[in-house]
């Protein structure tokens, strides 16, 4: 059933329910005030007419009573008689013609009792309601009749009829005016949903993720929905797109060793296997290009690992023997570059110490990479009260600010780079890596002058369990 239908319905229900319940209660308070009203009637006009007699009435011997006029006390909708103590009619008003109130035990016994009761009685089919008191004579004081008072509910009858009618009428119709109202109102409510859902198929089957769903100004719950969407489609979008990029960047890197192993081949294959200088030249190249290939592979392997959750052994390090390790397998690297160990502090962190080689081992590459041969690259490690921080400062050519924040991305080249022999993977593992050590790694950079990238961890202050613990790194992560 769809949400417009039931929200009407509720709220009709809901109205409905409230309407019944308001009438109910009108109903009976009406009921109730006009039936007082009558009884509180009657009884004033027997209590006027009882004292009346006892104050005047004379019985004789013979049992005959002197009453005063009755009809004093009456009006056209009250009817008075008296009757004596066996239930014979000793006097009435003229309104009550023949249509005296009929004898009813229960009332004679409760008026011998010397109580009053009311009674509705039925005459010529009209409700007649009925109040009975006794009369009480002496000396002795003795029961000597009864003053029976009357009146027709018809009108009221008739009114409470009236009103129970244009109660439920009057509910009826409003409930379906609510019903439309409703509705439309439901409708109109639920429209930029109706709007969204479309523009969200028309994505889906055209497989375009830079469509954004129209915001409405109502800066309501659905506006909010219809943001948060929207930003999970350029969410879906930059993954889309980077999924799309790296596809073709790993085809394109895997391309050229792909080509000059093939191109060697032929050359093989062409007579160049019978030279053994061509041949080890060509064997050398092959070589070099499966080592390259092996080390993206290798790569593009770890980073999938990180996005289907790496799990990392963490464990107490001394970050200044990694520091140490580091330092001598990059002056073997280094291709002539002068490599200096820089201020050196003592530190303890908690992390994976072949990770954490690895990460400081691609910057000093990248530092290598990018550092010209009358240029130096410094490796450091400062301990501070929180943190933990290892920097690498090399003097060459700088990192142009518009490509600072792009350089942690995968496949990313400087195109103004003159080395472009990496894979653009080395920085996006490192910062995967310091990441999953619950740190980051920050770049300071300008132009001609070289560059300091800064490795932040989390500082152990005291000797923690050396105990391995289990910790997930998530995409989340970096």
């Amino acid at each position: 059933m769809p949400i417009r239908i039931r929200l009407t319905l509720w709220y009709t229900f809901l109205l409905g329910a409230i309407l019944i319940a308001f009438g109910t209660l009108l109903y009976a308070v009406l009921s109730y005030t006009l039936r007082d009203q009558v009884d509180r009637n009657l009884k004033d006009r027997a209590q006027q007419v009882g004292n009346q007699i006892t104050n005047e009435s004379r019985f004789l011997e013979t049992g005959k009573v002197v009453l005063p006029d009755l009809n004093v006390f009456s009006s056209p909708a009250i009817f008075i008689q008296v009757i004596n103590t066996k239930g014979k009619i000793v006097s009435a008003t003229e309104n009550v013609e023949k249509r005296r109130f009929p004898d009813n035990s229960e009332i004679n016994a409760t008026n011998h009792n010397g109580q009053a009761v009311y009674k509705t009685v039925m005459i010529d089919n009209t409700p007649i309601r009925v109040y009975s008191a006794p009369i009480i004579a002496g000396p002795p004081s003795q029961v000597v009749g009864a003053v029976q008072v009357g009146q027709s509910m018809k009108t009221i009858e008739t009114t409470l009829q009236m009103m129970l009618l244009f109660l439920i009428s009057g509910i009826v119709i409003t409930l379906v005016i609510a019903a439309l109202v409703g509705a439309f109102l439901a409708w109109t409510a639920l429209r930029p949903i109706d709007k969204v859902t479309q523009t969200a198929a028309r994505i889906v089957g055209a497989q375009d993720l830079k469509q954004r769903l129209p915001i409405p100004k109502t800066n309501d719950e659905i506006s909010r929905l219809t943001r948060t969407i929207n930003s999970m489609l350029e969410r879906l979008d930059k993954f889309f797109q980077a999924q799309i990029r790296l596809s073709a960047d790993v085809s394109h890197e895997l391309r050229t060793p792909l080509t000059a192993i093939r191109g060697n081949v032929d050359l093989l294959r062409r007579g160049a296997a019978n030279d053994p200088a061509e041949l080890s030249e060509a064997l050398g190249i092959i070589d070099g290009e499966l080592d390259r290939m092996s080390r993206i592979v290798a790569d593009l392997l770890l980073l999938s690992q990180a996005d289907a959750g790496l799990s990392l052994r963490l464990e107490p390090v001394e970050l200044d023997t990694v520091i140490l390790e580091v330092y001598r397998q990059a002056r073997v690297i280094a291709n002539g570059i002068p490599m200096h160990l820089g201020h050196e502090d003592q530190a303890i962190v908690r992390g994976d110490p072949d990770r954490l080689k690895q990460l400081l081992i691609n910057l000093m590459t990248n530092a290598i990479k990018h550092t010209p041969y009358d240029g130096s690259i410094t490796l450091s490690l400062y301990r501070d009260k929180d943190w933990v921080r290892v920097t690498v400062t090399d003097t060459g050519r700088g990192i142009a600010p518009t490509a600072l924040p792009h350089i942690f991305e995968r496949f990313y080249q400087a195109q103004n780079s003159e080395n472009q022999s990496g894979s653009g993977l080395g920085l996006s593992i490192a910062q995967w890596i310091a990441k999953a050590h619950s740190g980051q790694i920050t770049v300071v950079s300008e132009l001609g002058k070289g560059s300091t990238f800064t490795l932040w961890l989390p500082n152990i202050l005291e000797k923690p369990n050396t105990k391995p613990v289990e910790v997930l790194a998530t995409e989340d992560a970096y």
